[in-house]
């Protein structure tokens, strides 16, 4: 790949990385302790109660989420320092630079990508 097509998609994976990282430390840090939130719970009603449940839940699977795609960019950033940035992790062809430039953080190439969705080994 060349610097003019990498230098690019290197900065957007930190940015990404910045902006996750800053997401994450949002939703485990927040504005509120424990002590603070049992407190703030203590006397609601039910329904209160239940919906402070679901938005926690939808918290922690976007902490996932998050967290799964965070893995993904220093991933392609160690890949990026080790030279096999812009190569299919399977088959070792090049990943387009649309696909790049889509999906800065992507491992595959399209055939690959398919493959694994559909369950199949590379």
């Amino acid at each position: 790949m060349k610097p003019d097509e990498l230098d690019p998609l290197r900065q957007r994976l930190l940015d990404i990385r910045q902006d996750l990282m800053n997401r994450i430390a949002q939703q485990r840090g927040g504005a509120m302790g424990r002590v603070e939130a049992a407190v703030a719970q203590f006397g609601q009603s039910e329904d209160e109660h239940a919906q402070n449940i679901t938005e926690r839940d939808l918290a922690f699977a976007l902490d996932e989420h998050e967290s799964a795609e965070l893995n993904a960019v220093q991933a392609a950033l160690v890949r990026v320092r080790e030279g096999t940035y812009g190569e299919c992790v399977d088959c070792g062809q090049g990943v387009a630079l649309a696909r790049l430039q889509a999906s800065p953080e992507a491992e595959c190439c399209v055939s690959c990508q398919t493959r694994r969705e559909q369950g199949h080994p590379h």
